[in-house]
This record gives structure tokens, C-alpha cells and sequence, in this order.
């Protein structure tokens, strides 16, 4: 099928808008830069490049995250985007994709839309919304968006040069296979971006899923003569037993390909205790979660949605020793077990209401409210729970409106304005302090938000409500994602909800804590298993 041309003019014209950007300035030090590929998706190169941010911030240095394309629907709000200030002075946010923000967060530094100058948020199997250093450009198919890529490399380039300006190091996360030779004539974020840039490439390979000696020489063999002399070596990834036995594997890598190997990085069980990116590791977590079902006060059963979005607002919910958080799949019933059923984030409200239509979710819904069960929706998990979401510019999909649950007495428009606020707040319904963001398209009204869910008092003295209850107190909802990192206010409303059952919040939990537990943790592990010494050498 033919793209659209419409909608192909009107992206590509504002592309060409976007990219007159006002260029850095030349002529400053420049910092050192290392770029990590990796052999496939998921093999481990956004950990990896979080655990060395932290690593080398420890050492003392300034260091940066970058990476010029990702796609997720996990995403975080910035300080900043690539835009004109408003003529308020109040601050324009902008986005990148949650593994950016937590690998800003391992180099102790402000989020920024240069750390993920492109953001691609899949709306469907084809297409995707295109945000450009923060700012939504609009939607584009999978060959559009190939048409529309050449376009982005200044910007891409520019943002990268940004970062190097403000750093002793960046370190730079290719995105998928570095290898996708199909995709090479438009990448800028792989090898395309390493030549465009004069980047040196560490290879990343995954022992855990095996095949690591096919992995590397497959590359090696896509790659051209200039592409491989880039190639500083390899790194072995998600590394199980003795090291020992790999070393066969490790000289016929190095003969063939001429590329040393740099380190065997252990097996990190922490890794399961940091935020995850994208639906790979949702699988994964689901898996494990549903495989060994822990002791719990409170089931909280979650809506596996098709395009759900921000998945991690509900890692501090499975953290609880008391709570056992499920995933509902596809195809399966809501556990009569579950004393709360959580709609989380999505990309597209309407298509996931139809989805959760399809799998009799609602009258499941329903039932569990009717017997005294509660129900909580996140963002688009909020939309859902109205009575209608209405998209009349066609933002997320054909224009139209569409029925919600009817759980709250609230309606939805989509609009084309994102929402993009950063919150930090005393709560005055749990006395509990509460930080996270607002990411949303959608604005929602109706009987039911005079009676919000949080009452968040700033740090300049006005209060807003936030979010809508139902007048039974068992439904409820909230545009805050990362409003339960918040241990106070988790603890409040696990508290309520367990109601007689209940003192099951662990009162020792940091969520935050935790996170940077775990990330000096992997830190000190990639001490032992690289010579940072020499990778850090190895940039230029």
C-alpha cells in the first residue's frame, strides 16, 4: 500500500522546520566518546551503558548518555526540548525514552532531549508517533519514517555534539542489531551514526541466549572494511560458569575477526530491580512474576494492553513483599484472586479499549467492582475508565469516539498539545511527598474529578488536584506516572485498599533507594569485569 501523501508532505515539511535549529557552537573541548552495538535487541547494551555511566561518574568524571533513535513507549519527561521559550518564561519540557532517563540518572545528571534526540512511540504494527528533541512531529509508517530519516541526522549530530561539549565522556547505545544491513542506507543510529561521527564501536554480544561466535562473525561479515576497523572489540554479555570454558570461542572470535576481547560481564540479578525499557523485558518479568507467584496480603492484577505504555510506574507495586503483582495476558480471564485491577499507560486509548473489549476484560471489570473489588487506571488507563474518549483530529488513530467502561464519571478529548510537566509535591490526602510526570494528549473532565485522588500542594504555595475518584472510593485513576515510587503515598493506599488485612506495605522499602543500590551495585561488578581503564582509553 501507497503512504499516504498528506500526511508524508506534512511531516517531512515539518522535519524541514524542525531541523533549523540553532547550531552548537564550535570550537569547544570536546569530550571523548565510546559507542556500544550490540549483536541483537535486548542483549543488555542500555544496562551496560547505564552500569558504565555510573562507573565512570564514581570515578569522578563527567559523563553523558546518548542514543540518536529509540523506540519505546516508556518514556520521561525532560527540563528541556528544541523549542522556542514561552513568552510566560515558564520552562518547555520535552521527552526521551526511559532508558535514557535512567542512565541520566546513573551519571547524576538533568535529563535532556539530546540524550535521545529521536523517539519513536509505536501506535500500532506500522505506525508511530515521531518526536524530534522533544517535540511531537506527528505520525509516519515504518517506509515513511525510512524516507524521513536522512533528514534527522543533523539534528542527531548536533545533539550528540551538544552532549560532548559538557562531558569528559558520552557514551553512545546503538539501537537493535548493529548488523541490519536492510536498514543501513537510512541509519543514524548504528553504524551510520558511528561513521558519521568518527565513533569507536564496542560489539555487545548475549551469552545467555547463545549463538555469541555466529552473533560476531555474522557482523563482522555485514560490515564493511571501514565499519569493522571502527570495531575497538568485543564484549561478552549476561555471562554464566567459568570463564574458562569460553575461551575457545573467544580466540576463534579474535582470529576471525581480528577484534580483541575487551571482557566476560557476569550475570547482573539486579538487573530485574532496575526500570526496563521495552516489551522484551516485559515477557521476561511476566514470566518470572507468574512462574513463582510469591506469599502476598494484596494481588494487584495488571491489564497486559497491546500498546501499553510506561509499564514501570508499577515496579515499586511488585517490590512490596505483601503485594503480588500479576499480569493478565491476552486471552485470559481477571483472577477472581485480585483485590485491585490496575489499567496501566497506553499509546493508544482507543485501540486498547477495543482490545480490552475483545478479551472480556469489561465484563470482568464489572463483576470485580460489583463485588467490592477496586480498579485503578495510569494515564491512558485513566481515559479508559470514562465514559467516552473522543479523537476528533484522528491524533492516535481514525477519527471517532469511542465508549469507555463507564467506571468514572469522566470524558476524554485527544487533542494535538502534549501535556509534559514534571511534578514534585506534598500530597495532602496520604501527608506524603509525591514526584513524578504528566505525559498525555488527552484532557479529561467530568463529576467524578471533583473528587481527586491527590491533592498536590507546590513548592510555590498552589494546590491542584489530581485524578478523579468514583463516588463508591473504589475506582480511581491519575495522569502522575511514577506516582507509587513515592513510599509514603504507596504505603498510604496499600494501607487503605488492604484495609483490616492490612499493615503489608513494607516500611524498610526505598523504591529510590533501591534503584541507586542497585546501580552502584552493577558499577562495581563492571569494575571487576572490564578494564575501564582501557575502554575509556579506547574513545576518542
Amino acid at each position: 500500500m501507497n503512504p499516504a501523501p498528506t500526511r508524508l508532505a506534512t511531516l517531512a515539511e515539518q522535519l524541514s522546520q524542525a531541523a533549523l535549529f540553532t547550531p552548537a557552537p564550535t570550537g569547544q573541548p570536546l569530550g571523548r566518546c565510546l559507542m556500544v552495538q550490540g549483536t541483537a535487541s535486548d542483549v543488555g547494551k542500555s544496562l551496560l551503558v547505564a552500569g558504565l555511566c555510573r562507573a565512570y561518574t564514581k570515578r569522578g568524571l563527567r559523563v553523558l548518555p546518548f542514543k540518536a533513535q529509540n523506540m519505546s513507549n516508556n518514556a520521561a519527561v525532560t527540563v528541556d526540548a528544541d523549542a522556542p521559550t514561552p513568552a510566560d518564561g515558564s520552562p518547555v519540557r520535552g521527552e526521551i525514552g526511559r532508558a535514557q532517563a535512567l542512565q541520566a540518572r546513573a551519571c547524576r545528571a538533568e535529563r535532556s532531549v539530546h540524550m535521545n534526540p529521536v523517539l519513536l512511540k509505536p501506535e500500532n504494527d506500522i505506525d508511530c508517533q515521531v518526536v524530534l528533541r522533544g517535540r511531537v512531529l506527528g505520525r509516519a509508517s515504518a517506509s515513511d519514517y525510512q524516507r524521513l530519516k536522512p533528514g534527522l541526522m543533523p539534528a542527531v549530530l548536533d545533539s550528540l555534539l551538544r552532549l560532548r561539549q559538557q562531558a569528559d565522556l558520552v557514551i553512545v547505545e546503538g539501537a537493535g542489531s548493529g548488523g541490519e544491513h536492510y536498514l543501513r542506507p537510512q541509519d543514524i543510529s548504528n553504524m551510520g551514526l558511528a561513521e558519521a561521527a568518527n565513533l569507536p564501536v564496542l560489539l555487545l554480544a548475549d551469552e545467555s541466549r547463545g549463538g555469541v561466535t555466529a552473533a560476531v562473525l555474522g557482523h563482522h561479515l555485514l560490515w564493511s572494511s571501514s565499519e569493522r576497523a571502527r570495531v575497538v572489540g568485543f564484549v561478552v554479555n549476561k555471562f554464566r560458569g567459568d570463564p574458562q570454558v569460553f575461551a575457545p570461542a573467544a580466540d576463534t572470535i579474535e582470529a576471525a575477526t581480528g577484534w580483541p576481547m575487551r571482557g566476560l560481564v557476569r550475570w547482573f540479578d539486579g538487573a530485574r530491580r532496575l526500570p526496563q525499557e521495552d516489551s522484551l523485558a516485559l515477557d521476561a518479568v511476566t514470566a518470572r512474576r507468574q512462574a513463582v507467584p510469591k506469599p502476598s496480603v494484596l494481588t494487584v492484577a495488571v491489564l497486559r494492553l497491546s500498546r501499553v505504555a510506561n509499564f514501570d510506574d508499577l515496579d515499586p507495586l511488585a517490590a512490596e513483599p505483601g503485594v503480588n503483582l500479576l499480569w493478565v495476558q491476552a486471552g485470559e480471564p481477571i483472577p477472581r484472586s485480585a483485590d485491585v485491577v490496575l489499567l496501566p499507560g497506553s499509546k493508544a486509548t482507543r485501540t486498547d479499549l477495543a482490545f480490552l473489549r475483545a478479551q472480556g476484560w469489561d465484563h470482568d471489570l464489572i463483576a470485580h467492582v460489583r463485588q467490592g473489588g477496586h480498579v485503578v487506571g495510569i494515564c491512558g488507563g485513566l481515559q479508559m475508565l470514562g465514559h467516552t474518549v473522543s479523537d476528533p483530529q484522528g491524533i492516535e488513530g481514525p477519527p471517532g469516539d469511542t465508549a469507555g467502561l463507564g467506571l468514572l464519571a469522566i470524558q476524554t478529548v485527544i487533542g494535538d498539545t502534549k501535556r509534559l510537566a514534571d511534578i514534585d509535591a506534598l500530597d495532602l490526602v496520604s501527608g506524603s511527598r509525591v514526584t513524578g510526570f504528566e505525559m498525555h494528549m488527552g484532557r479529561t473532565t467530568g463529576p467524578d474529578m471533583a473528587r481527586p485522588w491527590l491533592q498536590l500542594v507546590h513548592a510555590q504555595g498552589q494546590a491542584t488536584p489530581e485524578g478523579a475518584v468514583s463516588a463508591s472510593g473504589r475506582v480511581m485513576g491519575t495522569y502522575l506516572h511514577g506516582v507509587f515510587e513515592a513510599d509514603g503515598f504507596r504505603r498510604h493506599w496499600l494501607g487503605r485498599v488492604a484495609g483490616e488485612g492490612g499493615a503489608l506495605a513494607d516500611a524498610a522499602l526505598s523504591y529510590q533507594r533501591r534503584v541507586e543500590d542497585n546501580l552502584d551495585a552493577y558499577a562495581a561488578q563492571l569494575e571487576n569485569d572490564l578494564d575501564l581503564d582501557a575502554l575509556f582509553a579506547l574513545g576518542r
